[in-house]
This record gives structure tokens, sequence and C-alpha cells, in this order.
């Protein structure tokens, strides 16, 4: 077995994700608003906790929708504070409103999330072709920059190492190692 598997260790979920999502192009504004979320989700915790979450987020948060994310009211937002099947901090539950308002902005400039996302590499995929789990970095030039100006946009718990596994959740970076059969 490649050692591009061994992180997820026999969890089905994960392989799942290992298997269909990571490091997989997609193009859609709302999936990559999802994983924007649940990466911002993810800061501090482990990442095998949120996607063990994934279902309730789904439902909490209107399926990742944008425009009803960032439409969600406060009484909605505070609701989830009571909701034992995600994490229960406030500035992560208030930051997907907030994400999802600043990425409606986003969308107006660039046309599209996707758009603004792939404007950080000119459109092109960038391609470790790592041998060994040790190769991969946790951040990179662009997870800096786009970081950097998610930020700026008034994003939330989008620093550098967040970012760059953003950038595999959505394919942008392809870290599958060379020998991986999902590669």
């Amino acid at each position: 077995m490649s050692e591009c598997r061994a992180w997820y260790e026999g969890d089905p979920i994960l392989e799942a994700y290992h298997d269909h999502e990571w490091c997989k192009v997609n193009h859609d504004d709302d999936f990559e608003f999802q994983m924007l979320a649940l990466e911002g989700a993810s800061v501090g915790l482990s990442w095998r906790t949120i996607m063990h979450k994934r279902e309730n987020y789904c439902a909490a948060f209107h399926d990742f929708r944008i425009d009803a994310c960032a439409a969600m009211t406060d009484e909605e937002l505070e609701r989830q504070m009571e909701n034992p099947g995600i994490i229960r901090n406030r500035g992560k539950i208030f930051s997907v409103r907030k994400n999802a308002q600043v990425v409606q902005q986003i969308q107006k400039e660039f046309g599209s999330f996707d758009a603004y996302l792939w404007s950080f590499t000119d459109g092109q995929r960038i391609d470790g072709h790592w041998k060994s789990p040790a190769e991969i970095p946790t951040v990179s030039d662009v997870s800096r920059r786009m970081s950097a100006d998610m930020k700026k946009r008034g994003i939330g718990f989008v620093g550098q190492v967040i970012t760059y596994s953003f950038l595999q959740a959505v394919g942008i970076v392809n870290d599958h190692l060379e020998d991986c059969p999902d590669r």
C-alpha cells in the first residue's frame, strides 16, 4: 500500500475522502466554500474530527450553499452553539456567515469563487510529485499569498497552514504521492 494512504489508518470516512475528494479538482463554488468552512473548523483540531462531523455541519449550514450561509441570522447561528454534532466554538460558527458574505463579494469581483482561487496559480494545478509523506510541505508561496489576501478581505480562520490544506482539499494542489493509485 502507498504511504499516501497511511494517514487515514483504515478509517472509512477518511479513506473515501482520500480516494474521491482529496487533491481532486472541483470547480464548484459551494463545494469550495464547504472545504473552506470545514478547514476553518479544523483549526486546533484533527481533520478526522471534522470529517466525522461533516454531515452534521452540512445540515447545520444549509449544505454550505454560499447564499444561504450568508443570510443566516444571529438566532440560527446561536442555535448551533447547542448543536452537539459540530464544534461549538462561537468564532468558528459565526465565521461561516461572515466568510460566506466575503465570498459573495469575491464572486462579484471575479465572477466566481473558483476563478478567484485559481487566480493564485494562473489556472495551473500544482503537482508536487512527492515520493514520501515527509516531502509534502505544510505551507507554500501560494498558501501564504492566498492566506494574506483572504485575511485582508475579512475571511477568518485562514492561516497559511490551513490555506495549504484547503488548496489540497479543492484540488489546486495535488499532493498524492507518486505511487498512490488515487493520483
